[in-house]
């Protein structure tokens, strides 16, 4: 009923800085995307688990992975459905696909419906190297 779709990974000297965009689009029956509460980043390196980077609430909190606090910033637009990782100061070992997440989805259509299913988009590169 979701559908998380990513944009902004590449190829960065070490240094540099990217933005990914992770924007939620679908539908509950006749129902619209109301509000999303949480929505996230996570992060997965060749032979290694899949790791949290950063997560925000609707509300506007957020939290992040010890690796990238001070050089990553996540920030949400409402009115879009859409999460944002902003990365500066890249480091080699930030070299990874990142995979957007959403959970709690709230659709209004008269009502409101509450989607508890975890959702997760295909991915998108990011390597960091000279």
């Amino acid at each position: 009923q979701v559908q998380l779709v990513e944009s902004g990974g590449g190829l960065v000297q070490p240094g540099g800085s990217l933005r990914l965009s992770c924007a939620a689009s679908g539908s509950a029956g006749s129902g619209s995307i109301f509000s999303i509460d949480y929505m996230g980043w996570y992060r997965q390196a060749p032979g290694k688990q899949r790791e949290l980077v950063a997560v925000a609430t609707s509300g506007g909190s957020a939290n992040y992975a010890d690796s990238v606090k001070g050089r990553f910033t996540i920030s949400r637009d409402s009115a879009t459905n859409t999460v944002f990782l902003q990365m500066n100061s890249l480091k080699p070992e930030d070299t990874a696909v990142y995979y957007c997440n959403a959970e709690d989805v709230i659709f209004y259509s008269g009502s409101y419906y509450r989607d508890q299913t975890e959702y997760w988009g295909q991915g998108t590169q990011v390597t960091v190297s000279s």
